[in-house]
């Protein structure tokens, strides 16, 4: 009984076939493969691999400036350092509440104003857990309005038709000029800007109008812009106090 269970485990053993033989065709392209690849290639040829190698870059917190650069002439007077007592002294002609007065109302403006842009055109908020949701224009800072338009522009969900001129690549930049505005309205210990600065934070504010398209909001900026402005003159021209109309 042994014996027949060890014969028929062994007659059900895989056939292993015929010896295969290379023949001289093949025998002659191997030798020829072992001048280009060495003698290993003539005795196993099935395990010949064309490997690439590439020099790995080792990481570098180096930068362009690093490299090869170029440097200016130093001036005739290198030897100095400007200091900010020698600049020149821009005109300051509004006292600290005005400043702080025209600042926040553009800031408020332009919170209004970036409150009714996303209204309007049904723009999605993301729920923060950290935030109430947006009922009114000042749940948000002006910096979190910027922020979203930013977001909304970036990711292409706002068609460039509903801005002024299509100017969709112009939106960011003009969103960021405004945002010293804000800065300028909530750090109230600040120093006092001159007037040509004022002016321009409520320029700043009436471009963000201008390209959201919110005519209300850029005739209230531009008559603000013109009675700051008037002021400024009249102040300038030693004419008798016209104070800032609240």
């Amino acid at each position: 009984m042994g014996s027949r269970g060890a014969g028929y485990t062994s007659y059900n053993r895989s056939w292993p076939g015929p010896l295969l033989r290379r023949t001289s065709s093949e025998d002659a392209r191997l030798s020829r493969l072992g001048g280009y690849f060495g003698s290993e290639a003539s005795s196993n040829a099935g395990s010949l691999q064309h490997v690439n190698t590439y020099p790995q870059r080792r990481p570098s917190n180096r930068d362009e400036f690093d490299g090869p650069a170029q440097l200016l002439d130093r001036p005739d007077d290198a030897g100095y350092e400007p200091k900010e007592e020698d600049l020149p002294q821009l005109p300051i002609t509004l006292y600290a509440q005005e400043q702080d007065d025209i600042l926040s109302k553009v800031n408020d403006r332009l919170s209004k104003c970036a409150f009714d842009f996303v209204a309007r055109y049904q723009f999605p908020i993301p729920i923060e857990p950290d935030k109430r949701p947006v009922r009114v224009p000042g749940d948000r800072e002006w910096s979190e309005w910027v922020y979203l338009l930013k977001r909304l522009a970036t990711k292409r969900r706002i068609p460039s038709r509903v801005l002024y001129n299509g100017q969709i690549k112009q939106l960011i930049t003009i969103l960021e000029n405004s945002l010293e505005m804000r800065h300028a309205a909530k750090h109230q210990s600040r120093p006092l800007k001159d007037d040509r600065n004022i002016l321009q934070l409520i320029s700043s504010g009436l471009q963000v109008a201008k390209i959201l398209k919110d005519a209300l909001a850029m005739r209230f900026l531009d008559s603000l812009y013109v009675q700051t402005e008037r002021l400024i003159q009249s102040r300038r021209m030693h004419v008798p106090a016209t104070t800032y109309a609240s």
